[in-house]
């Protein structure tokens, strides 16, 4: 007698804007929603105080990152302010989704790009995956930047990024149009199920 599989696995790619709550949201459902886990991913940067290696990311150094791209290992990389490199192990996203567990991941607009780009050559991310933008008004976000104590320049800079991310938001298979944490909340539940039901 076979039993049917639980309910099936999803895969939840978020990005938009710094300041949106893309952090807060995938740590929510993490939090409160039974089989979701976070994907763990790799930097090139230094530890910060209280950061634990292969919890809060997998730290390598440029040499052993350098191993991992020439291995094809990433799902997707990028430099970040040209300092550091952040990227995804295609192992930290594939095998949870291969043993029936949710997974979520906050990533920049790029990255979103080489998670799609990824998906057309594998079938179990092309059907686990749905990629969400969580959009924030302009002017609304200058006052959450502003309320996290960012220098001037740091916001200008964000919002700089901020207005060519929206550029991007029609490539996105959902558009969350933030208004307050527990609403945004709502509207990703309401997402993972639409995925779920997906698969």
């Amino acid at each position: 007698m076979t039993t049917a599989l639980a309910t099936p696995p999803v895969l939840l790619v978020l990005a938009g804007p710094a300041g949106s709550g893309k952090t807060t949201l995938c740590e929510r459902m993490v939090a409160e929603v039974p089989g979701f886990e976070r994907v763990v991913t790799t930097t090139t940067r230094a530890p910060r105080p209280g950061e634990i290696n292969g919890v809060h990311y997998h730290f390598f150094s440029p040499e052993e990152f350098d191993s991992k791209i020439a291995a094809g290992a990433f799902l997707e990389w990028a430099w970040v302010h040209k300092k550091n490199r952040y990227g995804t192990l295609a192992s930290s996203v594939l095998d949870p989704l291969a043993a029936g567990r949710s997974v979520i991941i906050n990533v920049d607009v790029q990255g979103v790009g080489n998670f799609r780009q990824a998906a057309t050559g594998n079938p179990l991310l092309a059907k686990c995956m749905g990629t969400v933008f969580i959009n924030v008004p302009i002017s609304e976000l200058r006052v959450r930047l502003g309320g996290r104590g960012e220098t001037d320049e740091e916001i200008a800079r964000r919002m700089e990024t901020a207005e060519r991310e929206l550029k991007e938001i029609c490539k996105f298979d959902f558009v969350v149009e933030s208004h307050d944490k527990e609403q945004d909340f709502q509207a990703l539940l309401a997402i993972w199920r639409q995925v779920q039901r997906r698969g």
